[in-house]
């Protein structure tokens, strides 16, 4: 894919980040550094493209508490915002709990962004956009899966390009592993991390997971965190790329600010291999910080006001 908009379609959510330098107890405190970041697969990915310099596009529901500053949020990072506004439901909000050496587990409540559906979408969205990327979550709810068919059928009617990323292996297991090809096959491009490659394509290590995944996809980037990322296409090994050194912060976004990367370049016409290295450079900034975003002059722990009803 070369030239064109980039076209997301997945979920913004509330981020309320805490770093601990101890394991959290059960049944008492854990003290605690939190702070509060815009996040969301989709709209990371988003946001870490149009800060590359990609034309970048979001279609995400978000909820009547905080749409307005999500909203700027996005646009302050040169995002063009396609949004829903749901009267009824919050925007979507996951508790991310960091250790000291960057990892995370995280609490989520799907909130509006677990509704966006068909009556969400316009063929319009479609106008100028070179690439259309799913966030795998938009599939895991009956009314995202109804979506993401019609915005993948759309897209190849249009001659448009299509990438996923699986999202997490728990609701890829929950869903169905046959069941997530079988509704994704379409795509061109598939961008799992180790695990998800692993999972959806039964092999034992991540060459052989591309190579398999390529073969259904076209194209397969297994991304592998600080040890890099390589890409398969259509059943052959291409090209792979070492990690970028980074001091981990917290790895939230990452595997989002990998695919921006990757996706920008090639929307650029670099070759897979400059790709990956785009992607995993991009990671590395990601991982330096607090979120899942890039920076914009903001301090790395400022509490970022919210405004709610």
């Amino acid at each position: 894919m070369t030239g064109g908009g980039l076209l997301v379609v997945g979920d913004a959510v509330t981020d309320v980040v805490a770093l601990h330098g101890s394991p959290v107890m059960s049944g008492t405190d854990t003290a605690a550094d939190i702070v509060l970041r815009p996040g969301g697969s989709g709209a990371n990915t988003a946001a870490w493209a149009a800060h590359l310099g990609a034309d970048a596009r979001l279609l995400a529901r978000l909820g009547y508490d905080s749409s307005d500053w999500h909203t700027t949020e996005l646009i302050k990072t040169g995002v063009r915002p396609h949004i829903t506004v749901d009267p009824s439901h919050p925007t979507a909000v996951v508790i991310a709990m960091v250790d000291k050496s960057g990892e995370r587990s995280m609490l989520t409540n799907r909130g509006a962004g677990g509704l966006i559906s068909e009556a969400d979408w316009d063929p319009a969205l479609l106008d100028g956009v070179g690439r259309l990327h799913l966030s795998g979550y938009v599939l895991f709810a009956e009314p995202g899966l109804r979506l993401a068919r019609l915005a993948m059928a759309q897209a190849a009617a249009a001659g448009v390009a299509v990438s996923i990323d699986p999202a997490s292996t728990r609701p890829l297991r929950d869903f169905g592993v046959e069941r997530f090809i079988r509704e994704s096959a379409s795509a061109d491009l598939i961008i799992p991390n180790l695990d998800e490659a692993l999972l959806l394509s039964g092999a034992s290590t991540a060459e052989r997971a591309a190579v398999l995944l390529s073969e259904t996809y076209g194209t397969a980037v297994v991304k592998l965190g600080a040890d890099g990322a390589l890409v398969a296409v259509d059943g052959e090994m291409v090209a792979t790329a070492a990690g970028v050194y980074a001091e981990v912060v917290d790895s939230t976004g990452a595997g989002d600010a990998f695919a921006a990367g990757f996706l920008s370049a090639r929307s650029q016409g670099v070759g897979e291999e400059a790709a990956l290295q785009a992607g995993c450079r991009a990671g590395a900034a990601c991982v330096a910080q607090v979120g899942g975003r890039p920076r914009y002059g903001l301090d790395l722990n400022r509490l970022y006001p919210v405004h709610t009803d």
